[in-house]
């Protein structure tokens, strides 16, 4: 996985200029191949070299270093992943390819940086370099075309690595996942489209799998690390697998979830992100949903229509969710647990009927629980 789910990047995207798509590591991973394979038998490197991607776009990437000798060759490129938020920008991708014995095939290695799959659900099975389908579908076809140019048997071996992928590994969620030593090679298109968290909900789909692989009927999703630590406290019994790094991304966990369905979903969450699911948001983040104080202000006239019609300006007026949160507690009004009821509600309905029973925890900024429905 690349998403760095912790930090923005610094040189983000400025306002006065579109934002630049990147290449996944899978499309760097196939470039650097077919770089080393052609040195391998040709003796030259192309550089730069271009790459056919799966929606037929041909994207040239240039070498950052390389080497050769006679059984074997490597070629690295640099990823830019555009203004994608993704802890994998600027990592070298490394490739190396070597002759396999007669009739081995293509086989796949992880080397420096790449991670091995030890857990069922994923879409590759343990024991195997965290090398997923579409880049194994990309490296392929590259091998197979270049050795037939060539007359020769497909039977290479390809080495991916990521220089300082291990390190960069536990910014990501591959260790919760059970992938070990690194990261992992992605991508479906070979095409990072900028803040579309294309990783990050990856990776929540991938959390999912791994728990119904292992049986698992529970499973929570976070916003953060001390909604997180609430629901630890909460369920100190259910493995780590069991707990998701939702982030934000709530719609992109219960869409999931439709078509693939646990018996139990806890969500956990502060109160204004949760507020933002009791108002049907599905991105919970601050750029992309805002808080309405107009609908708080409707659910304390449900709790109390007197003191919601005295405190309306207050709310109308207030400049946090926090804000009108405290305000009711002064009143002694339980805003927080009418949230959580919203939010299960909202939840429910975004699941459409799929058989997951919804629980909903509201939290304040240190973890302490405020509320929970469901």
């Amino acid at each position: 996985m690349g998403f760095n789910r912790s930090e923005d990047r610094a040189d983000g995207p400025r306002e006065d200029r579109p934002l630049r798509r990147g290449w996944t590591t899978g499309a760097c991973a196939t470039a650097a191949t077919k770089a080393a394979l052609t040195a391998l038998l040709t003796g030259a490197f192309p550089d730069p070299v271009a790459i056919r991607l799966p929606k037929g776009e041909t994207p040239s990437f240039a070498l950052n270093r390389h080497g050769l000798n006679e059984d074997r060759a490597m070629a690295a490129i640099v990823k830019d992943a555009g203004d994608d938020p993704d802890v994998t920008h600027l990592a070298e991708i490394v490739a190396e390819v070597r002759f396999g014995g007669p009739g081995t095939g293509l086989l796949f290695e992880a080397g420096e940086g790449v991670g091995t799959v030890t857990r069922a659900g994923l879409p590759i099975p343990p024991g195997e370099p965290a090398i997923n389908p579409v880049p194994r579908q990309m490296m392929r076809a590259v091998v197979e075309a270049i050795c037939a140019e060539h007359g020769r048997p497909a039977d290479i071996t390809v080495t991916i690595g990521v220089t300082g992928g291990t390190a960069l590994a536990a910014k990501t969620w591959n260790p919760r996942l059970g992938i070990v030593g690194g990261l992992s090679i992605l991508g479906t298109t070979g095409i990072v489209h900028p803040f579309s968290c294309s990783a990050w909900i990856h990776s929540i789909h991938r959390g999912i799998d791994v728990a119904r692989a292992a049986g698992l009927a529970h499973v929570v999703g976070s916003t953060g690390s001390a909604s997180e630590s609430a629901a630890h406290a909460l369920y100190p019994d259910l493995p780590e697998i069991s707990y998701l790094d939702m982030g934000d991304f709530a719609g992109g966990l219960m869409k999931y979830l439709r078509a693939h369905p646990v018996e139990r979903l806890t969500i956990a969450g502060g109160f204004a992100k949760l507020t933002k699911l009791a108002q049907g948001a599905m991105d919970l983040h601050s750029g992309r949903s805002q808080v309405d104080l107009s609908f708080l202000s409707d659910l304390v006239r449900t709790i109390a229509p007197e003191a919601g019609k005295r405190l309306e300006p207050q709310i109308l007026a207030a400049n946090t969710a926090k804000e009108v949160l405290d305000l009711c507690r002064g009143e002694g009004l339980d805003l927080a647990g009418c949230v959580a009821e919203q939010a299960r509600a909202a939840a429910t309905t975004i699941l459409r009927g799929a058989p997951v029973a919804v629980e909903i925890v509201v939290t304040d900024r240190n973890g302490a629980i405020l509320a929970r429905a469901g």
